[in-house]
């Protein structure tokens, strides 16, 4: 059995539990927050015996295995190495850090202390995505990418208002690039490793949080597209190769996959899934028991070296940059 605990309290932490309720050998133990008030809610409806207000203690309590991180991206460097230098395995939400100075932390921390780090990529652990890898042969040679995730912010209507949350304050890490852009990039690098070279423009709003963006990646013999916005909604994704042209449907959460081939037929790849966070859970238990021995963090450690060369040709500096 492996006794876990929470920190935040965000809607995401909410969907991580409701996942958790499903997957045995896993038990939900302490719940952290800054209020306490909010903290004994979440360990109420989701069956923690603990509330800690206090983070020392969170990483002191010796019944704790092992930590979900869920709060903004600004603290999951700290956060997390406070975990794991007391011996708690670690899985923390996207992106794992603010840049991959941080990120490097992370990791000597993990391996000086012997611990699983993890980035919660629910993407990348789903069927969907084995899916997608699985069927490329088919598509013959790729010679075009297009991975797109917009997603209107029901935040951005708040913005507009004068009311601003964390998801645009750069202070935190945060924006478009680092809340969904994360998503095709690290697609991306899943599939088909770092590109040759990388060009990028965005937009930003008032406060300087950048609002949405595109990045163009040149690989050997084809491009890749990756489109994300925070103030505008499309989804819609596809592989171009030279015998067929492989559609996705949201590549955040992978539920349909077709190949149209040249002929003019069309296959339709059949997924079968439990909710979606379970499988990262999944492989993070499979990890912490020795049953997974592949490396998690390659291509979260790609990821985080490109979301620097982007963030640095479109002027995103955040106050974790300069520390």
């Amino acid at each position: 059995m492996i006794k876990f605990a929470t920190i935040g309290s965000n809607f995401i932490v909410h969907r991580f539990l409701e996942a958790a309720q499903e997957v045995v050998g896993f038990e939900y133990v302490a719940a952290y927050s800054r209020t306490y008030e909010v903290g004994k809610e979440l360990a109420r409806q989701y069956g923690a015996a603990k509330v800690y207000i206090d983070l020392n203690e969170l990483a002191q309590d010796v019944d704790v295995d092992a930590v979900y991180v869920a709060s903004p991206n600004a603290f999951h460097k700290d956060q997390s190495i406070l975990m794991m230098q007391h011996g708690k395995h670690v899985i923390c939400e996207k992106p794992i850090a603010s840049n991959m100075r941080e990120f490097e932390e992370m990791t000597q921390v993990a391996g000086e202390k012997g611990v699983v780090l993890m980035e919660a990529m629910k993407s990348v652990h789903c069927p969907g995505f084995a899916a997608v890898r699985d069927n490329l042969h088919k598509l013959g040679v790729i010679r075009n990418i297009t991975f797109n995730f917009l997603q209107y912010s029901s935040r951005y209507d708040n913005y507009k208002l004068g009311i601003v949350e964390n998801a645009f304050k750069p202070e935190l890490s945060n924006g478009a690039l680092m809340d969904i852009g994360v998503y095709p990039l690290h697609m991306m690098l899943a599939l088909f490793g770092i590109p040759k070279s990388v060009q990028s423009s965005g937009i930003k709003l008032d406060n300087g949080a950048d609002a949405s963006g595109v990045i163009l990646c040149n690989y050997d013999s084809f491009l890749a597209t990756l489109v994300y916005s925070k103030i505008a909604t499309f989804e819609g994704n596809q592989i171009q190769g030279e015998k067929a042209t492989m559609t996705i449907d949201k590549i955040s959460d992978i539920k349909k996959v077709t190949i149209h081939h040249r002929d003019g037929v069309a296959e339709d790849i059949r997924i079968e899934k439990k909710v979606t966070m379970i499988y990262e859970i999944e492989k993070f238990i499979a990890t912490i028991k020795g049953y997974h021995t592949e490396d998690l963090l390659s291509t979260t450690s790609a990821q985080m070296y490109l979301l620097d060369q982007v963030r640095s040709q479109q002027g995103i500096i955040f106050p974790a940059d300069e520390k």
